[in-house]
């Protein structure tokens, strides 16, 4: 008899049936955490002991400017609770302060969709602005890392008396952790800036990967660059696999995110005995599987745990296409082969994507990548891609052509669970 499982799409799920008679079926999920049952209280004193940090009232002068920094509309920042849970804990009028998303080189969040995070009240008491990454005279240069790499921020975070850090922690597929000092850089910084920290030299060390901080050289430069203007505070959540708050880590930018990435790893890191044959994923819904950009995270969380000649079938829901902006897709659809791609990277560096596009290309060089999406099949297959148009059937059709003793691994919730063979 199928047993169903429910695989993140869009802001729902899709159904697979595991039969036992076809294939031997693991499902893989980050442990299970209870949302907080009173999360302001625990917000509240999260704000009040921080770690490693003076309590944010004591932190915050009635006359200072703040400024929030927060993730756009591709993470699932539970921006309604914590924002309005920070202004009235701030001892400053709600007028100064200032809410900016840190797009780094994505597009900018439209009204309605800032309405959709925040709400329509929320806008209208404070302002929120998206950050600008290609627009020169709204970054200024504040110094550079050890390896040569100019860094710019955002003015209005620069030029503001006091800096909060608003974000949440899961794996990361080549900085480690998400989090931290990402909601300033790249999230707040520079083209210039942002091209040095994604450079294809870290992208391809084989420390720049999902759960390392220690010795990850990718990890190591957006510390250094945020250190030379570092939030006054951190507010970081982790979230499970329904979005809802389960832990607070708030204060210090770099003692907090530390053990936020700890209680993680634990939860999120799962370890398998052996590679299986065919991987099913997401891209852990909405909001993260809005693009087929995003949802190299997903397939990379499967890359780690497939068969060399197995196959990944990927369920995301891409309303936003590839998308239509940046250098994703005229990547992709260099030549006609990953290798081609990968080249291209290595010729046009620095090029907007590039990293996105080294990251899909050699997983693709080792792995056939199918893609069950509301896209157009045409946009998906000249990136290179495989398309279904009904996952369970071509779930089936793979495990049959794998043969006897077929191992199928199901990853509900993408990115959430980060797998891995044990001594791979």
């Amino acid at each position: 008899m199928n047993q169903p499982i429910d695989v993140a799409f869009g802001q729902g799920s899709i159904s697979i049936g595991a039969d036992p008679g076809l294939a031997k079926w693991e499902v893989i999920r980050p442990a299970y955490e209870q949302a907080l049952a009173h999360p302001k209280e625990r917000f509240l004193e999260a704000v009040r002991q921080p770690i490693g940090a003076k309590p944010l009232r004591e932190l915050i002068r009635p006359s200072d400017r703040v400024l929030i920094s927060t993730s756009d509309g591709t993470r699932p920042v539970p921006n309604r609770q914590l924002i309005p849970w920070l202004l009235e804990e701030l001892p400053v009028p709600e007028e100064q302060v200032t809410v900016m998303l840190g797009t780094g080189t994505h597009r900018a969040n439209t009204l309605e969709e800032i309405e959709g995070m925040f709400g329509a009240e929320l806008m209208k008491r404070v302002e929120i602005l998206n950050h600008d990454a290609f627009e020169a005279s709204r970054n200024s240069l504040v110094g550079k890392t050890e390896s040569g790499t100019p860094v710019y921020l955002d003015k209005a975070y620069l030029e503001a008396d006091k800096r909060i850090a608003v974000g949440f922690i899961e794996p990361h597929f080549f900085a480690g952790f998400s989090g931290g000092p990402k909601a300033v850089a790249p999230g707040l910084a520079g083209i210039e800036t942002i091209f040095r920290l994604h450079r294809s030299e870290l992208i391809a060390h084989p420390k720049s990967t999902w759960g390392v901080l220690e010795d990850n050289p990718l990890h190591r430069e957006i510390r250094e660059a945020v250190s030379l203007c570092p939030p006054d505070f951190m507010v970081n959540v982790t979230l499970n696999a329904d979005k809802a708050i389960t832990g607070f880590y708030v204060g210090d930018y770099g003692e907090a995110h530390a053990k936020g990435c700890a209680e993680v790893k634990d939860s999120a890191m799962v370890a398998v005995d052996e590679v299986f044959q065919v991987v099913v994923t997401s891209n852990s819904g909405f909001p993260l599987d809005q693009n087929l950009y995003q949802t190299v995270k997903g397939i990379s969380a499967a890359a780690r745990i497939v068969d060399e000649v197995g196959s990944i079938l990927v369920a995301s829901e891409c309303r936003d296409g590839v998308p239509n902006h940046g250098n994703f897709a005229s990547l992709m659809h260099t030549g006609t082969s990953p290798e081609d791609v990968l080249q291209a990277v290595h010729d046009q560096e620095p090029i907007l994507d590039q990293w996105q596009a080294q990251i899909l290309a050699g997983i693709l060089e080792r792995t056939d990548v199918t893609v069950y999406s509301k896209m157009d099949r045409d946009e998906i297959e000249a990136c290179k891609l495989s398309v279904t148009d009904d996952l369970e059937q071509t779930l089936r059709e793979q495990i049959e052509a794998a043969g006897s003793g077929v191992r199928v691994a199901v990853l509900p919730d993408g990115p959430l669970t980060i797998p891995s063979v044990e001594g791979r």
